[in-house]
């Protein structure tokens, strides 16, 4: 009995992420700078930031460029996150800028000093209109804004696709994965789901290709090479399928399903050794599944075949 004939991703996928070099490349900061903000507590320490996280520093990196002091941008942050409720990160959330030496944020229509509170003069529209865009500058910084809206756009998507598969309207979830694909060409997790709606339609080809599909889009991604491996195990393609699961076991060694599938094709090719390796491998990363019962029983055959056939040959 195979494990799980199909997974499909259910989650969400990570969104877009850049490394403290490309953040340096992309903001014009050294290391230097960087670890200073975190170590006064203005972001976060990471080795890893997302898009929002990039606006955060791009805004500190402004309001330096303005001369204003860190313990000062410190004070505004405190100040702003106790006067505005519901604001948790206000370089994010927030417009915050300089004028002159002063710092500035935009609420709405209006100016407001942070530490006061008090409300200043309305800016003039052309004001406004330069600071919610990005200057052309910061061309590589547009586009990755723009990339990341476009994840966001494919990430509502994806989920409505989920909900439509959960409410049985495949045709429907089939045509929403399409539109993810659309927006993100390389939307790996869309690839998977439609494999698995073609799989249990059994239209095996289709599945077969949305799953490479996947792999082309991901090559780390152990979770198609799985179901890629299942379909080949469907088809009776033992090579094929043990190749597969080996991929992934190679992308993600603890990963249980795998194990669990590859003792199953070992043990049926009479390689008992094999299978009970990866019998154990399985029952110490998921003792407790009810598939665990199961891997015991399969590991009690092949010890009493094995006692039953040595006896025999010592008789």
């Amino acid at each position: 009995m195979r494990h799980a004939t199909i997974a499909r991703v259910t989650g969400d996928v990570p969104q877009q992420v850049y490394s403290r070099k490309e953040v340096r490349r992309l903001l014009a900061i050294t290391e230097r700078q960087l670890r200073s903000w975190e170590k006064q507590e203005l972001v976060p320490a990471t080795s890893e930031y997302g898009f929002f996280d990039l606006l955060a520093l791009r805004t500190i990196a402004k309001l330096r460029k303005g001369r204003i002091s860190t313990a000062k941008i410190r004070g505004a942050l405190v100040a702003l996150r106790d006067k505005l409720e519901g604001v948790e990160n206000p370089l994010v959330e927030l417009r915050i800028f300089s004028e002159g030496r002063k710092i500035r944020v935009q609420v709405g229509a209006q100016q407001m000093e942070p530490v006061s509170g008090q409300l200043l003069l309305n800016f003039e529209a052309d004001e406004i209109r330069k600071l919610v865009s990005f200057p052309e500058s910061d061309g590589e910084l547009e586009a990755a804004r723009l990339r990341e809206l476009q994840r966001a756009q494919a990430d509502a998507l994806f989920q409505e696709a989920l909900e439509l598969e959960q409410r049985g309207a495949t045709s429907d979830a089939v045509d929403t994965y399409r539109q993810v694909l659309e927006i993100d060409p390389a939307f790996a997790g869309a690839y998977v789901n439609l494999g698995t709606i073609f799989f249990t339609g059994r239209d095996l080809d289709a599945a077969e290709k949305n799953y490479r599909q996947a792999i082309e889009a991901d090559p780390q991604y152990a979770l198609a090479r799985f179901n890629l491996g299942n379909l080949y195990d469907e088809l009776g393609n033992r090579p094929a399928a043990l190749k597969e699961y080996e991929a992934a076991l190679e992308l993600n060694p603890a990963y249980a399903d795998v194990h669990y599938n590859i003792a199953l094709l070992f043990q049926s090719t009479g390689q008992l050794l094999q299978a009970v390796n990866h019998w154990k491998q399985y029952l110490k990363l998921d003792p407790g599944s009810p598939w665990a019962s199961i891997a015991r029983r399969e590991l009690d055959r092949i010890y009493r075949e094995t006692v039953v056939e040595s006896t025999r040959s010592g008789g």
